[in-house]
């Protein structure tokens, strides 16, 4: 009766298996996740710029009726000008403010008001790139505004 031949070859590539699969792990943790989910860099005047464009959501806004409900509807910022927009509700009923298709900003993120924008209270955004979007008010989709990002002066 003969005794079954160990090999240490076995052991030394188990071992380089394990040493492989934990540097592979490694590096997707520590370099491909972060680069993946890092954000852009951008620059400061952009990220805090020196003016803000403010857009009313005026008393009565809900009622199909009334022509007026984003003041202005249809705006337009220069980034590292007045690319931080404010939506302030001034009637007495929340409001949305929503994409009407979802836009993504590299830095920000999405883009939309992340409930009901309640009596006098306010949305904000930072816009990091150049972009037209047009938007609407969830609860009342007569409710529509479009908000033009563009190229600043100060941005060269």
């Amino acid at each position: 009766m003969s005794l079954p031949s160990s090999s240490h070859a076995y052991g030394i590539g188990l071992i380089a298996v394990i040493v492989g699969a934990a540097l592979g792990v490694s590096y997707y943790q520590l370099y491909f996740i972060p680069e993946l989910n890092a954000k852009p860099i951008i620059p400061e005047k952009i990220l805090h710029p020196g003016d803000t464009t403010t857009i009313i959501i005026v008393p009565g806004a809900e009622n199909q009726a009334q022509e007026q409900n984003f003041t202005p509807k249809t705006t337009k910022a220069q980034l590292g000008v007045n690319n931080l927009v404010v939506w302030k509700n001034t009637g007495e009923t929340a409001h949305t403010v929503t994409p009407d298709k979802p836009f993504k900003d590299q830095f920000s993120g999405d883009f939309g008001s992340p409930g009901v924008i309640k009596p006098g209270a306010s949305y904000q955004f930072t816009f990091t790139q150049e972009i037209v979007v047009p938007y609407h008010c969830d609860p009342h989709p007569w409710m529509k505004g479009q908000i033009t990002i563009e190229h600043g002066a100060l941005t060269s």
